[in-house]
């Protein structure tokens, strides 16, 4: 159960008032405005009290060949008026982006007999029934239509399942007060893992291709995906402990599931680091849900005893080459704390269709992406160079590749999530999205760096973050917290103007981001030769998650194919007039490749003529002169002699 926290629904009272109140000016407006808040109110607003009965939940998963899941639901009912909804607010996404469009066939019966409905007029999530005298349970059954090119949630080999796309529940209830008794039906030798409980407790257990889970409250069981796949395997993460950590690894054949001696090591090293920093678990056992596909989409959520994560087919048979991207795991583990048991105020929502708000993503996911990268390397799982590789690689787009911060604030940018719905932006450096994960990361290094040089050496974040988020261990009760929160727990590890610390960096324009680098006793450095980390991000155009990266020279990124996926505002290539979503055909007269415009950029340092670029537009071609003599540029950390070296600090594996 989470705490009671208010909801920003406004009451009948309100909404009257409001409406009488504008009428004075603008009657004709608020004539419609008024109709429209009537029309809404016929969604209930959730009340805290339980529903009565149980919701029976079955999905048949089976389908691998057209992706399509098939619900069935028996809802228990009293006869009158009853909405139902589809989940709008997914926790994790911070946006309303629950896939209505993708709910398909809804058919409602009662005693084999069907049941009009009708779609709320203002609200596409709301589905509104008429309930026939004498009739104490209704049948729900419809499709929901998981996507076919591309994303894909579910293939001949493994799938990703969220019980959120697969559900309708009753609107006028807290989600933590509807009980669920879900099944699922999956294709035939498949295996699944979820931190949901098996009905008989017996994880191997299941009639025919079906397993049947315990029943749960609505919000738990959104709380808690299914990974399965044909190839599965089950590796425990905490041996001898008292609460089971396991990874669930599903992977397109065998022999990507299989680890190496070393490679468990510092999985479980992750285990053992999160909990000496947290010094608390708001789990009795967690699931590490992890998929290893060049097929399935790529995926990071978290959840409260589990997380989706998903990365390349050869993340393990592939180690030394696959650096970037491996502190996935620690940064959704560690949602476990922050974001699940500690949760913005405005995060938390009553049920899933009551907007969320987002103010405090810096805390939630900048604070998660600093500890993503700090437990990665503190278990071993990114050297010390690696994890100053990645670093230098962040602080260099704060640097060079964000002029956005002249017109947005880092705060203003946890309005992406609704905004821009994670959508593909044609000039992010200018536009920005979500900065609020690294330039959040980068602020809370400053943070850090602060307190070791106020206390010197005594104090760092892993204090606040065993204050702030190591309360109450073992409960699973969420607790909210608010800026002033956060502001108090600083002030309890080492006093300072922290409230005006942190303004300066999350509520003005161009905030100092990179100030905790000098603090930390590091410097941000250009060579013309790529880090060994940056050069696997950059050596592998077959996976979608990297792009050729040519930011911090002539500006821009693309793939081996020369598709321009972004174009650095004001920089080189966007003065000279490049254009985000254009093709390179060719560089100086050659056919594009990556190497053919490394060469063409080191060349222009000591030459005299443009960088000339061939591109495909809009159906025409046209080449484009970059003037441009800065050579090849690429981020490195480098010590600042004389200084503390906190950042070797940060980085050291807990004892």
């Amino acid at each position: 159960m989470s705490i009671a926290s208010p909801t920003h629904a406004w009451s009948i009272a309100g909404r009257t008032a409001a409406c009488l109140a504008v009428a004075v000016s603008l009657a004709l407006a608020t004539g419609v405005a008024c109709a429209q808040q009537q029309r809404s109110s016929e969604v209930p607003s959730p009340q805290d009290t339980p529903y009565p009965g149980t919701i029976t939940l079955q999905v048949d998963a089976s389908d691998t060949a057209q992706g399509i899941f098939r619900v069935h639901e028996r809802i228990p009912v009293t006869a009158g008026p009853l909405t139902l909804l589809y989940p709008q607010w997914i926790p994790g996404s911070h946006s309303p982006t629950g896939p209505i469009d993708m709910l398909a066939g809804l058919r409602l019966s009662a005693n084999g007999k069907p049941i009009g409905w009708k779609r709320d007029k203002y609200n596409v999530y709301a589905f509104h029934v008429e309930v026939p005298a004498g009739v104490d349970a209704i049948d729900a059954d419809f499709q929901y239509l998981s996507p076919r090119t591309g994303g894909f949630e579910i293939t001949d080999r493994m799938m990703d399942m969220e019980w959120s796309s697969m559900s309708l529940y009753p609107a006028g209830y807290y989600s933590r007060g509807i009980t669920f008794a879900p099944s699922v039906k999956l294709a035939a030798g498949w295996q699944l893992g979820t931190a949901l409980e098996r009905a008989d407790q017996n994880p191997a257990s299941h009639a025919g291709d079906t397993t049947t889970f315990k029943p749960v409250t609505f919000n738990t069981l959104v709380d808690s995906p299914i990974y399965a796949g044909r190839y599965f395997k089950r590796v425990d993460l905490n041996p001898g402990g008292k609460v089971p950590v396991h990874l669930d690894i599903v992977a397109d054949a065998p022999k990507y599931l299989e680890m190496t001696p070393e490679q468990l090591k510092v999985h479980r090293a992750l285990v053992t680091q999160a909990v000496k920093l947290f010094d608390s678990q708001h789990y009795d056992h967690y699931d590490f849900l992890f998929s290893l596909s060049d097929v399935l989409a790529g995926n990071g959520t978290e959840h409260h005893q589990s997380s989706e994560d998903g990365m390349d087919a050869d993340y393990f048979t592939a180690w030394a080459d696959n650096a970037p991207g491996r502190d996935l795991l620690a940064h959704e583990y560690t949602h476990s704390w922050n974001g699940k048991f500690r949760r913005p105020a405005d995060l938390w929502t009553p049920n899933f269709n009551v907007p969320m708000g987002d103010s405090l993503l810096w805390v939630y996911e900048g604070q998660t992406q600093y500890w993503g990268f700090v437990l990665t390397a503190r278990s071993g799982m990114w050297t010390p160079q690696q994890f100053r590789d990645a670093l230098a690689m962040v602080a260099a787009n704060y640097e060079r590749n964000r002029p956005g911060f002249g017109w947005r604030t880092l705060e203003d940018t946890t309005n992406d999530p609704t905004a821009a719905r994670r959508a593909g932006l044609p000039y992010r450096s200018w536009q920005m999205s979500e900065e609020y994960y690294s330039g959040g990361q980068m602020m809370w290094l400053a943070v850090d760096a602060k307190i070791r040089a106020l206390t010197h050496g005594r104090k760092s974040l892993d204090d606040f973050a065993r204050a702030f988020f190591g309360v109450d261990n073992g409960s699973f009760v969420t607790r909210t917290y608010t800026f002033d929160d956060v502001v108090a727990a600083l002030d309890g590890v080492v006093k300072n103007d922290w409230a005006g610390f942190l303004r300066a960096r999350v509520d003005t324009l161009d905030p100092p981001l990179q100030d905790g680098l000098a603090a930390s006793g590091w410097k941000l450095v250009y060579t013309d030769q790529e880090s060994a980390y940056e050069k696997q991000y950059n050596s592998r155009p077959e996976s979608p998650r990297h792009l050729f990266n040519f930011t911090w020279s002539i500006g821009l990124t693309l793939n081996k194919e020369g598709q321009i996926n972004d174009v650095r505002w004001n920089g080189p290539a966007f003065k000279a007039g490049v254009s985000t979503g254009a093709t390179l055909v060719s560089v100086n007269g050659q056919d594009y490749t990556r190497d053919v415009l490394t060469d063409a950029i080191a060349a222009a340092k000591s030459g005299k003529a443009p960088i000339r670029l061939l591109l495909k537009y809009q159906g025409g071609y046209r080449t484009v002169p970059v003037d441009y003599r800065g050579g090849l540029q690429y981020p490195h950390l480098e010590r600042i002699v004389g200084t503390p070296d906190y950042l070797s600090q940060i980085i050291t594996a807990r004892k």
